[in-house]
């Protein structure tokens, strides 16, 4: 007879930290919530990507009518700090969630999208600008029909 040492350690505890942890292992553990509760029917694209932009909102909240300088400075207070670190995953939460769904892989596509980034915004000359971003045109992006237009 075998015995048993204490509960099992939920998976969703097992995962490393952001040093150690890859983009798989954190789309397993938000399928494996998904899969215990059973809420895979949900997950649709249009239902992820809009519970996806309330988490944002959500994160938002916490720096609404904020200085920049208080903004800054949100993470010395640890309420607020566990406060914005738990939308923060909640917007990763859905984020896994939709590229898992959708099947993207996320490190090739953050990778071609900075590429493309940095075509669109070089690096400036004096290294010390502090100039905001103004896209170059770049013509490697689909063009849009102005008549496919739902505004009218």
């Amino acid at each position: 007879m075998s015995q048993c040492n204490g509960p099992a350690v939920p998976e969703q505890e097992r995962v490393p930290d952001d040093d150690l942890a890859t983009i798989t292992d954190l789309k397993n553990v938000v399928q494996l919530f998904v899969d215990e509760r059973n809420w895979s029917v949900f997950h649709s694209p249009k239902n992820l990507a809009m519970s996806l932009s309330i988490e944002s909102a959500e994160l938002m909240e916490h720096f609404q009518w904020l200085t920049p300088e208080q903004a800054d400075q949100i993470m010395q207070d640890a309420d607020k700090a566990h406060a914005v670190g738990e939308e923060l995953a909640d917007c990763l939460a859905y984020l896994l969630a939709m590229a898992s769904r959708l099947n993207v892989d996320l490190a090739t596509s953050l990778r071609a999208k900075m590429l493309r980034n940095a075509v669109k915004y070089p690096v400036p000359n004096d290294p010390h600008s502090v100039a905001p971003p103004i896209p170059l045109p770049v013509n490697d992006s689909p063009s849009h029909d102005e008549n496919s237009s739902r505004d009218g």
